[in-house]
């Protein structure tokens, strides 16, 4: 009869530490990967051939529309809520005539927190407007 209470209470326990947040959640990054200077290098003019040395393969390549691209990215902290950015090109007659996207752009959360390190700089420029508006300045 002493199996049954350990048994009940490994139960327990189990079911217990299942729903802990102790289980560890790897980031998980998929999608292309691209590097910031490369991208730079990016300029309408170049050829197919040459965006594919500098980013490689485009992760959407639609067999519909042979002239767009789609670099895009998904990133996952911790199993938190998953966040996706893409790098879109155009091209025309095979060469690089546009393109668009977000790929390096930060998240709200990332901007608010990099302007609250120069709060009076803002303060500052928002008294200067305002000022310059009432002819004052």
């Amino acid at each position: 009869m002493r199996t049954f209470p350990t048994l009940l209470a490994a139960a327990a326990l189990s079911l217990t530490m299942a729903g802990c947040s102790f289980v560890y959640k790897p980031n998980i990054q998929q999608g292309n990967v691209l590097d910031q200077a490369k991208v730079d290098q990016l300029k309408p003019g170049l050829t197919k051939e040459q965006v594919l040395a500098l980013l490689g393969q485009p992760s959407v390549h639609s067999p519909f529309d042979q002239d767009r691209w789609d670099y895009v990215t998904t990133h996952q902290k911790h199993g938190g809520a998953v966040e996706t950015r893409a790098l879109t090109l155009y091209f025309e007659n095979d060469v690089l005539s546009r393109s668009s996207g977000d790929i390096f752009a930060m998240t709200a959360d990332e901007q608010l927190k990099a302007a609250a390190q120069y709060p009076m700089v803002l303060h500052n420029k928002k008294k200067e407007a305002e000022a310059k508006r009432r002819g004052g300045g």
